[in-house]
């Protein structure tokens, strides 16, 4: 008998990139998008020979996301203020990378960063992960919507299609276990993870991932959008202010001097959290995403906003107050959380404590004493600073009330909600400095339960003084620089040097 052989695959590919070694960032950067722009060119015009029915006869087409390699050979004293930008300990890291010309500004920065410290180059050039046909395609363009069942060939013989196995989180949870052989991480996402979430933005929010800001606020009423969506049109018909432009679900474009969208249509129906984006110069402006109710949605969208590195994002929204002094309209600063959602506890265990972040709740409070007009003993009339807890049972009420108040004063809550903990562990876990701002809209312990008409006049008095006031502190902590803002709390034991 003879032993069976297999025939070595034929692959059929790009011609070679070898890495090559920069000191420059932007060249670094430049070259990142040659080498993904080639890759994603030669997928999709082999995907136009496929439908056309020039399917190899045997072999596969593939290409390569490019890469990011460094290596330190030297412990380098680093100064230990830092939160990002460089590497602990010497050895040999790599990311992959997609996009580059989305990101172009913020591998840049990161590069820059890692050459300034370390004194070495990086080296750029073509990995070993293949790019999925999928992500090779532009957003709103999809490999499903041609006829390919026909076909001679199936269209996973033929091209790579996503692979979970190298699309998950094991990096950011630190989780991560590579071969003795095998290069670190560089940064927290790999390139066909980033692609994932990208898509599932589009999805999403029914706006580009090009258009999303560097502070985002995720509330859970549509009320807030609108107010936001009638402050950001009325700046846009003045042109005061430093915004550009407002982009809405659809992609509609509002600009500054316009009183009306100049690009886009309005869409038939909105997505299921919907985006909506106050534009300004290098992404820095804000972003309003209505995420519904419940832990589930606060979990999927930040999985998602992550992977744009975001500089911070706050939770805006209602709460039930649980203290007798609470009254309607008071406002809630979160500085610790009950976390009973459990969404998120395969990845982060609930005893991890989510610390406050100085930054953010310095701002948080600053916002409120000059929106409100309050400051020191005054403006604990109105705001109360503690402990929220976040469930995912919306009528907890209906249970019998013993077990889950003794949980509550157990933990000293003040508030209870569905998606604060969630966004602010999601925050933690994806290093995105994170803050929660919640107004009391009932307190069901205490026989005020949320009722149409009460809501109603809760939400036309509270909510377009609550939403400047998150606008209002996420405009002071973009005056702050980046390597003060990406606390060092939020850094683990190794951790990859990309913020």
């Amino acid at each position: 008998m003879h032993a069976f052989t297999r025939r070595p695959e034929v692959i059929l590919s790009p011609a070679p990139a070898p890495f090559q070694s920069y000191r420059d960032p932007q060249q670094a950067v430049e070259r990142l998008v040659e080498l993904y722009g080639r890759s994603a060119a030669f997928l999709r015009q082999a995907f136009q020979d496929y439908v056309q029915g020039k399917a190899p006869a045997e072999g596969r087409v593939r290409a390569c996301y490019p890469a990011i390699r460094f290596e330190v050979q030297t412990y380098d004293p680093i100064d230990s203020r830092l939160s990002y930008g460089h590497v602990d300990d010497p050895g040999r890291f790599q990311t992959t990378v997609t996009q580059p010309t989305l990101f172009f500004e913020y591998l840049k920065e990161q590069i820059g960063q890692l050459i300034h410290h370390h004194g070495v180059p990086v080296e750029i050039g073509e990995s070993d992960t293949p790019m999925p046909l999928h992500f090779a395609f532009s957003e709103g363009t999809f490999v499903e919507g041609v006829r390919i069942e026909t076909l001679s060939r199936p269209l996973r013989d033929v091209f790579d299609v996503p692979d979970l196995t190298v699309t998950d989180d094991a990096i950011v949870n630190g989780t991560w276990r590579g071969r003795e052989d095998e290069p670190r991480p560089l940064a927290p996402f790999t390139a066909p993870r980033v692609d994932y979430s990208l898509h599932r933005l589009q999805h999403y929010t029914a706006t580009a991932p090009a258009h999303f800001q560097n502070f985002v606020l995720f509330t859970n009423y549509q009320f807030y959008v609108d107010e936001f969506c009638a402050r950001a049109r009325a700046q846009m018909a003045t042109g005061e202010g430093p915004y550009e432009a407002l982009i809405e679900p659809g992609n509609l474009v509002t600009r500054r001097g316009d009183s009306q969208p100049s690009q886009g249509q309005p869409l038939a129906r909105l997505p299921q959290m919907p985006a909506y984006h106050l534009v300004r110069p290098g992404h820095s402006g804000i972003t309003v995403i209505n995420i519904g109710v419940g832990p589930s949605n606060a979990k999927t969208i930040t999985d998602h906003v992550a992977v744009l590195r975001p500089h911070a994002w706050l939770m805006l929204g209602h709460c039930a107050g649980l203290r007798t002094s609470q009254r309607l309209g008071d406002y809630v600063l979160a500085h610790g959380y009950v976390r009973e959602d459990h969404v998120l506890d395969a990845d982060l265990p609930t005893w991890v404590p989510l610390p406050p972040l100085a930054e953010v709740q310095v701002a948080l409070e600053q916002a409120v004493e000059e929106v409100a007009g309050l400051s020191g003993w005054d403006l604990k009339r109105i705001m109360r600073t503690g402990t929220v807890a976040t469930i995912d049972n919306r009528n907890w009420e209906l249970r019998d009330h013993l077990e889950p108040v003794q949980r509550f004063s157990q933990s000293r809550a003040i508030a209870l909600d569905m998606e604060s903990a969630t966004i602010a562990a999601n925050g933690f876990r994806f290093r995105v400095p994170y803050g929660t701002l919640l107004c009391v809209s009932d307190k069901p312990l205490h026989g005020e339960l949320k009722l149409p008409g009460m809501a109603t006049a809760f939400y036309q008095r509270q909510v377009s003084q609550h939403l400047e006031i998150g606008m209002r502190a996420l405009e002071l902590l973009r005056e702050m620089p980046p390597e003060r803002l990406h606390s060092r709390k939020l850094r683990s034991f190794m951790e990859t040097a990309f913020q």
